[in-house]
């Protein structure tokens, strides 16, 4: 049983016409919602296909991997002892918040997409590979897996088909190379169409990868994936 958390402050961007997709973006560890809202124009987006961009911040807590330090982070998180997963299902539970908020608000929920980058790609992978109701794909940037035995439990079955964009970098210090890519092949072996995209960086974000997740949202929240 949770304590029920106060909604989730977000920075968003919104589209110079009503939004038809909405696309929920989860920073990394110690960061806040302000980090990627500069991907936006830079994504260069088309103007018929008009995206809203919420990007909640993360609560703070005490965090093991900065020395008990007060970060935001969507959970405690150590080098040696992984993800905390109470902390994570919590900020699971925030997250359909903020889905049906944007489903309150008009949106389908199947042209509502997640993307998280770093601590935020693990939260990205968990909330929507199990969520109750089909949603529109899954941007995972420089992360890792961490509940792989249940996706083939019947929970995961409604996202079973859900697309996936795994990108990460070879130069990774942070989350080496080999967490992504393990990530990628245990979904590509559980059926997942999910795509694969490294390139020559560190923990970050480069200018060719934007323009692959700028390719990536235009193709998966394409109209035609309504009919």
């Amino acid at each position: 049983m949770y304590v029920l958390a106060a909604p989730l402050p977000t920075v968003e961007i919104n589209p110079e016409i009503a939004p038809t997709a909405v696309v929920i973006w989860l920073h990394g560890l110690g960061a806040d919602g302000h980090d990627f809202e500069p991907i936006v124009p830079a994504l260069c987006l088309p103007a018929d296909l008009p995206i809203r961009f919420v990007f909640p911040h993360a609560p703070e807590m005490s965090v093991t991997a900065f020395g008990g330090q007060r970060a935001r982070a969507w959970f405690d998180f150590s080098p040696g002892g992984g993800a905390d997963s109470r902390g994570l299902k919590k900020s699971v539970l925030q997250i359909h918040d903020l889905i049906q908020n944007e489903i309150d608000n008009g949106i389908p929920v199947e042209r509502i997409l997640l993307a998280g980058f770093s601590q935020g790609g693990v939260l990205a992978f968990q909330t929507a590979l199990y969520y109750p109701r089909r949603l529109a794909g899954i941007l995972a940037l420089s992360t890792f897996l961490t509940d792989t035995e249940n996706l083939g439990s019947p929970k995961a079955q409604v996202n079973a088909q859900i697309p996936i964009l795994l990108c990460h970098g070879r130069q990774d210090m942070v989350l080496p190379l080999a967490m992504g890519k393990s990530a990628f092949t245990t979904l590509k072996s559980a059926g997942y169409p999910v795509e694969w995209h490294e390139y020559p960086m560190g923990h970050e974000v480069c200018a060719e990868e934007i323009q692959e997740i700028s390719r990536w949202l235009q193709s998966v929240l394409a109209w035609r994936t309504m009919q």
